[in-house]
């Protein structure tokens, strides 16, 4: 899911320099709802993961 957001965050990027306003606009807000999506979904796995008794996987 990370790789989705900073694909979108790519995509933003180069839509920006070429002037494309809109197109960046709407792929940094995906970017935005993709990556915050992403920093939920791993603060309820370590949550879960505390409550369970296991330690996190590096």
């Amino acid at each position: 899911m990370l790789n989705w957001a900073l694909t979108f965050l790519v995509v933003a990027i180069i839509a920006a320099i070429f002037g494309f306003s809109g197109i960046a606009g709407a792929a940094a807000g995906i970017a935005k709802i993709i990556f915050f999506i992403f920093v939920v979904l791993l603060v309820i796995s370590l949550i879960a993961n505390a409550i369970r008794g296991k330690s996190p996987k590096i």
